[in-house]
């Protein structure tokens, strides 16, 4: 009586296991379908990561081009010497401040121009492609633009319509003041708030359209007026969006180099983390400690990143529920 019983359990284990022919068919069709995504891995480890391990290995090496005696491996020093650098944390205040201007400013102005082309009206898709437009210019080709077109004290169109003005009040003493010197700052914060605003408002628009219009409708039915929808139903409905674009607008603007460096060379009071970090790679040929900086800068958009993720997964959440 127990071999039929020990047989039964041998045919069971047998019929239940996959064959080899199976496995092995299987894990060829595994490698089909991966094999293509190879070369592009390949690539994004050389192009990416390999440059990256290169800078973190650089960065603790002692390292300036100016001392060739001295190259040779520093530990922490560098980082030491990046966090007690004054200049370095100038930069950071400077980036924390250029960044968050240029982010609300353009989620406000793309949330008012969302709301206005969220609505029908004729030619709102040519209006839609003219508001996208800045976002579409080359960095380097918007800062140009900013600076000569419009910023120059001689011939600059803000200057321009300022004399303009004053002639057509009957006054020939219209100022003329060079607006890279006098608020450089804002000068740069105004040209990325030109560029970054259609961003934002792309992406509040999706929310807008992606918005219940049953539930709309029901409201206006109930009496409410457009104040009350808005602060009631379309603003908590955009706060995914609202958090979303600001994220993204971050991880963007913090590392933004080409304005300051076309706008203003980093001068009077301009230098972000990107500049700082150029300004030591090129200018004091400190390769080490310009790597560290450079390494500090990756951490501190990782952290944003990993933050928009995060709200990139909530809100994929949310919409699938």
């Amino acid at each position: 009586m127990a071999a039929p019983s020990t047989t039964r359990r041998h045919s069971r284990r047998v019929v239940g296991a996959p064959a080899p022919a199976a496995r092995s068919t299987r894990r060829r069709g595994t490698w089909a379908r991966r094999a293509p995504l190879l070369p592009a891995l390949v690539f994004l480890i050389v192009v990416t990561q390999l440059p990256f391990v290169a800078t973190l290995f650089i960065s603790f090496m002692r390292w300036n081009a100016l001392e060739p005696d001295r190259k040779g491996l520093g530990g922490l020093a560098n980082y030491q010497a990046a966090l007690a650098d004054p200049t370095l944390r100038s930069a950071l205040v400077t980036t924390v401040v250029l960044t968050a201007v240029v982010v609300l400013v353009s989620l406000v102005i793309g949330l008012g121009l969302a709301l206005l082309l969220d609505r029908r009206f004729w030619g709102r898709g040519a209006v839609r492609t003219l508001f996208i437009t800045p976002f579409l210019v080359v960095p380097v080709a918007s800062a140009l633009l900013w600076k000569h077109a419009l910023y120059n004290a001689s011939y600059g169109v803000i200057n321009g319509t300022l004399t303009w003005l004053w002639r057509l009040f009957g006054s020939d003493d219209a100022p003329q003041p060079d607006w890279m010197s006098v608020v450089p700052l804002t000068a740069v914060e105004v040209s990325l708030i030109w560029q970054w605003t259609p961003f934002m408002m792309l992406i509040l628009l999706a929310g807008l359209q992606s918005r219940p219009p049953d539930t709309v409708e029901a409201a206006r039915v109930d009496g409410a007026d457009s104040r009350q929808i808005f602060r009631h139903l379309t603003f908590p409905h955009l706060r995914r969006y609202l958090e979303l674009a600001a994220l993204l607008g971050s991880i963007y603007v913090v590392q933004n180099f080409d304005a300051v460096f076309t706008l203003t060379s980093g001068g009077l009071g301009t230098a972000n983390l990107p500049y700082t970090v150029y300004e030591t790679f090129y200018q004091a040929h400190d390769y080490g400690q310009a790597s560290a900086e450079g390494v500090l800068v990756v951490v501190c958009t990782m952290l944003l990143a990993t933050l928009a993720l995060r709200t990139v997964s909530s809100l994929f959440q949310e919409a699938a529920r």
